[in-house]
């Protein structure tokens, strides 16, 4: 009798949990890798639910603050930004001070 009690109660705490939206945000931000004293970042669309290393859609660029001369210090593929933005993706605010740098014109 006790678990005919229980699976009621079971169903109704599973059940209970709000779904996520189908409609998530997705934004263009900075995933960081490299060595310690020696940061790496990767330009990537991603959900903003994600953690800041974690899963992404697509990379889209990177950034080597700490690039010597005569190596590319930020590169960002101009169309792919392009399309994202116009599905609706959100720029971090560092990403947008990085595209800005970079000469790149946004998509309105």
């Amino acid at each position: 009798m006790e678990c005919a009690l229980f699976y009621p109660l079971v169903w109704t705490i599973i059940f209970s949990f709000p779904v996520p939206e189908e409609n998530t945000m997705v934004v263009i931000r900075l995933a960081r890798g490299g060595a310690k004293n020696r940061p790496f970042f990767n330009m990537v669309v991603t959900d903003s639910r994600n953690r800041r290393d974690g899963r992404f859609i697509e990379r889209i660029g990177f950034y080597n603050p700490v690039a010597a001369a005569t190596e590319q210090g930020l590169v960002i593929n101009a169309e792919r930004l392009a399309y994202w933005q116009q599905h609706g993706a959100q720029l971090s605010p560092t990403a947008a001070r990085l595209v800005k740098q970079s000469g790149v014109q946004k998509a309105a």
